[in-house]
């Protein structure tokens, strides 16, 4: 049996990334990042409306909703767009300790989404600008449904050391 002192001083945290790290320079535009599917209920529409404050009748009450052509409580917009969060994929696992800042975010709501749809989120490298010393990554983010239908799209930019 090893001294636990000889075990430790070999520790390195570094050790546990989930994915090799991977420098600005070493992305390629046309690189798809996918985040696991989820299907929504309604206990997550009722938690974002409370984390939102969004308490627009749209999104909760069934009879409101038909009455202006919905088939069903709208999930909230905002909600969807939170699928398309970097996080969710190992995109910001490569980026590791090269990554400076979320710059921006921009989405076209494109289909309804409600309570059972199951979603597919993804970003794909569109574009790597060098800046000196760091460099800036485009994204363009989607999120389908089960019918494969493109309910979202946009894009995110980050800015990276280099």
């Amino acid at each position: 049996m090893e001294n636990s002192n000889t075990e430790n001083s070999n520790f390195d945290p570094e050790d546990f990334s989930i994915v090799p790290q991977r420098g600005f320079d070493e992305l390629e535009v046309g690189e798809v990042f996918r985040a696991p599917s989820r299907t929504l209920t309604d206990a997550h529409a009722s938690a974002f409306q409370t984390v939102s404050c969004d308490n627009h009748p749209i999104h909760y009450d069934a009879e409101y909703a038909r009455r202006y052509g919905h088939e069903a409580p709208v999930v909230h917009g905002l909600q969807v767009l939170s699928f398309t969060a970097p996080g969710a994929t190992l995109l910001p696992h490569y980026f590791g300790n090269v990554f400076i800042s979320f710059l921006e975010l921009s989405c076209h709501f494109l289909k309804e989404v409600h309570s059972g749809d199951t979603l597919y989120s993804s970003l794909t490298i569109t574009n790597l600008e060098p800046q000196g010393d760091k460099g800036v990554v485009t994204t363009r983010v989607t999120v389908y449904n089960q019918k494969s239908e493109l309910v979202l799209e946009g894009q995110h930019k980050y800015l990276l050391k280099r």
